[in-house]
């Protein structure tokens, strides 16, 4: 496969590797690259010679050359400026990226043989869709994780309804709500990670996986580092408190009522977020917590189209998010409703009506 590939696919004796080849966008998700994923991933779920598979995302110096240049941002998440820009243009390849994006991460999260993610640098987004309900989550001192889709109007897709909600106590509140950023450490303690290791390490362990002869996905797995006992952990008890509200404007009110400096920084980065999605959010990863993760699937895909259609194209929140972030650049959305006090709760409940039958729904395979 050409070196220029946005998805480098290769094998080793016993296991399929991937590398996310596209380090001038941090490695964003465009549909040809689903394509490819998923293709290979299908293809090594029936292969016995293939026991495990291992992904990464490659730097700018590219994925080919030294094995210490070839790691970088793990990724950035979906394409947001296609996003953009194929509504507008009334592109149908748009539906097409969602429905085969979730299905994706249904297939990752449900994959007969070990995966293992090797999670340097930003993985926000669609990169989290990526590598959760995975075998081995491995973080660096260099990792940026969020969830940050509110800043743009959108809501924690790709699953994260589920693996938000599995969050210790309102962890998934307060990451899916302000799109917080975390290293390493709070990574593992929410449950979100399994092992950091010294970015200079990684190296040595894709040589090792790509290089070795492995009986079984578990002995590929025992070869890797573990992490010590005493994982698991919860936010600090003033968050805890704001985010187990039941509403957000009551997580909001406690923020405001609270003396802690913490609090007070949340409460402020909650205000520049979209009002309407932030309902919408707190509304998804409460409800997720009672449904399997193929429901949640097929719920945020009709959440995701209402994102795009629900609103005329000038009203959607989501397109407006994206204006201000990466098309004009202005970091100055015009939010609507502006306020949090101000959201239709009958608006918030059209994004959880599908738009589809059952039968007809573009994710009714998923079992």
């Amino acid at each position: 496969m050409s070196s220029s590939a946005p998805v480098l696919v290769e094998r080793g004796p016993s296991v399929g590797l991937m590398t996310l080849n596209r380090p001038e966008a941090f490695n964003a998700l465009s549909l040809g690259m689903i394509a490819t994923l998923s293709q290979a991933l299908l293809q090594w779920r029936d292969d016995p010679a293939i026991e495990l598979v291992a992904l990464r995302g490659s730097n700018k110096a590219g994925a080919v050359g030294t094995a210490e240049r070839c790691f970088g941002h793990f990724c950035a998440g979906g394409d947001i400026r296609y996003f953009h820009d194929a509504t507008k243009l009334g592109d149908p390849s748009l539906e097409d990226f969602f429905t085969q994006e979730y299905a994706l991460n249904h297939l990752i999260q449900t994959y007969g043989k070990p995966i293992v993610a090797f999670m340097d640098g930003v993985v926000m987004g669609g990169g989290m869709g990526l590598c959760q309900g995975i075998a081995r989550r491995i973080v660096t001192e260099n990792t940026k994780m969020a969830m940050p889709e509110t800043k743009i109007g959108l809501f924690p897709d790709v699953g994260g309804g589920y693996f938000l909600s599995r969050c210790p106590g309102a962890v998934g509140e307060y990451l899916g709500l302000t799109g917080q950023v975390i290293g390493a450490d709070a990574a593992i303690a929410y449950g979100l990670a399994d092992v950091r290791i010294a970015a200079a390490e990684q190296a040595g362990l894709w040589q090792h996986l790509a290089s070795t002869r492995f009986d079984s996905g578990a002995q590929a797995l025992d070869s890797l580092p573990v992490q010590p006992s005493g994982q698991g952990g919860s936010l600090p008890q003033a968050l805890q408190l704001a985010f187990s509200q039941p509403d957000v404007q009551q997580i909001l009110a406690t923020l405001d009522a609270s003396d802690d400096a913490l609090c007070r920084q949340t409460a402020a980065a909650l205000r520049e977020r979209s009002p309407l999605m932030l309902h919408v959010t707190l509304e998804q990863i409460r409800r997720a917590r009672s449904m399997t993760l193929a429901d949640v699937l097929r719920m945020e895909r009709d959440m995701v189209w209402h994102c795009f259609h629900l609103r005329p194209m000038d009203q959607s929140e989501t397109l407006e998010g994206i204006r201000a972030l990466v098309v004009d650049k202005d970091h100055r959305p015009a939010w609507k409703p502006a306020d949090i006090a101000s959201v239709d709760a009958g608006e918030v409940a059209q994004f959880f009506v599908s738009p589809w039958t059952p039968e007809y729904h573009p994710l009714s395979h998923l079992a």
